[in-house]
């Protein structure tokens, strides 16, 4: 069959199964989310402290920018090493003439993302798919297994990289200084360009600082007693960190 009987085919195949895995979970009910590379794990979450923890597979992602949708297994930039399960895909691609399953990058409609995640759920043993949207990006998690126990090692290891934010629940740690705020704009400046979901090296953080301070910090010539008591660095969430740098860049 050509790909599009074949998608419409998996599709089906796929569609009952994921309601069935929404309903199981009450995911409607959850309104955030937050994903580590290096565990797999991913925590979805809302307003009320209700949570829940799966571990997953990269399926792919999808620019709403350049409409171009990449597999996980021809994401260099990702670490998850689950993401060669993925590789039964394009093995299935090549097979079958499916340029679209054996191409790791090209461009496509937002809709034939969700074609691509049927067909890898229909292929590897999971629970179903959770689709995240960060900064333009969605990104198609396939769900494997759910985390009953909140203090299992895996979780507890998430959560010693995450700080508890008042507002926006747990988050990944960021650092800005004293003199940003929400209500006067005082500029922003970054250790390095930042984006909403990005993904992180173990020994990077998100950190800002205001024009004030970077002029203490250029008078310096660098970060030192001087530029860092006046900046006094303060402890946020990423949330946080990103509604600042919204304000105030």
């Amino acid at each position: 069959m050509n790909f599009s009987e074949f998608c419409i085919q998996e599709y089906d195949k796929f569609y009952d199964e994921q309601i069935e895995f929404y309903s199981q979970y009450n995911l409607d009910s959850y309104s955030h989310w937050f994903y580590d590379q290096e565990s797999e794990l991913l925590r979805i979450y809302n307003n009320d402290n209700d949570e829940i923890y799966f571990d997953y597979v990269p399926i792919g992602s999808y620019s709403l920018k350049s409409n171009t949708w990449l597999w996980s297994w021809a994401n260099e930039h990702s670490i998850e090493k689950n993401k060669t399960k993925t590789l039964i895909i394009k093995e299935l691609g090549e097979k079958n003439s499916y340029s679209q399953l054996s191409d790791g990058l090209f461009e496509c409609d937002k809709e034939e993302c969700w074609n691509f995640a049927a067909i890898t759920k229909n292929y590897i043993q999971s629970l179903g798919v959770y689709c995240v949207n960060s900064n333009d990006l969605l990104s198609f998690k396939l769900v494997i297994k759910v985390h009953g126990n909140k203090n299992s090692k895996e979780v507890v290891k998430l959560k010693q990289r995450t700080v508890d934010c008042g507002i926006h629940g747990k988050r990944r740690p960021a650092f800005v200084c004293q003199h940003l705020n929400l209500t006067e704009r005082k500029g922003f400046h970054e250790s390095f360009d930042t984006f909403r979901g990005m993904d992180l090296d173990n020994d990077d953080d998100f950190g800002a600082w205001c024009n004030e301070c970077e002029l203490v910090r250029d008078k310096e010539g660098e970060w030192n007693d001087v530029s860092e008591s006046y900046a006094e660095i303060q402890l946020v969430c990423e949330e946080c960190y990103f509604e600042l740098k919204d304000f105030n860049k």
